[in-house]
């Protein structure tokens, strides 16, 4: 596109011009919220931590349909669009969840390898994507990276509950087992339809939830 730009001899869009644009305002409310679980996690403050995740994958989702609505939405937008949703995505699925591992780690050497294959595993996942896309059939190889976010959250559920020895290998063992989905060469359905319901009303409870623990 760039280079048709080019020979068009058209000028380039400032880049701050596809920040007036909701599916993108959206995206980087994803982000912030991403880097918000990094701080709150700092501090240990995993409920804060998980309702800011909770929120990412909101975002995450429900991006895209917004960007569906909007009609006369330019292909820029749109390229731009989805360069923007894999960045904060590697943010939000790769790097927030991979910090909460070392934090609930408490910093240990072992669990670099976690954080480590999270974040590599996420940000292949992300690159093979803009290359291949979506088949046809409606299908894309590995499970997406946003289900990183999710599983998160429900891990946590068990914080308290159990001791912090056997949770923190639980954690772990999560993130270990999304990464490797994240990459494995399976076709995976693109979720549609109810599954959007269910994703806004899966974030709305636990964030009460979560809301209620911070109290």
């Amino acid at each position: 596109m760039a280079n048709e730009r080019e020979q068009e001899g058209a000028p380039d869009r400032h880049m701050l011009g596809f920040t007036r644009d909701l599916p993108n305002l959206m995206t980087l409310a994803g982000l912030c919220c991403g880097i918000l679980a990094i701080y709150f996690a700092s501090s240990q403050s995993y409920p804060a931590a998980m309702i800011a995740l909770l929120w990412a994958a909101f975002f995450d989702w429900f991006d895209g349909p917004v960007a569906k609505l909007i009609q006369g939405r330019g292909n820029e937008f749109m390229a731009f669009g989805a360069q923007l949703d894999s960045l904060a995505d590697l943010v939000s699925a790769g790097v927030a969840p991979a910090f909460i591992l070392l934090s609930v780690g408490s910093y240990h050497p072992a669990f670099l390898a976690g954080a480590f294959y999270l974040v590599c595993a996420g940000a292949v996942r992300l690159a093979y994507f803009n290359i291949y896309g979506m088949k046809e059939d409606g299908t894309y190889a590995g499970v997406p990276i946003g289900v990183n976010i999710i599983l998160m959250p429900l891990i946590f559920l068990l914080d308290g509950i159990i001791s912090v020895d056997y949770f923190q290998w639980i954690v772990y063992g999560t993130v270990v087992l999304g990464a490797t989905l994240n990459i494995a060469p399976i076709r995976f359905a693109k979720l549609t339809g109810a599954w959007y319901v269910a994703v806004a009303c899966f974030v709305l409870i636990l964030s009460v939830y979560y809301v209620i623990q911070l109290v």
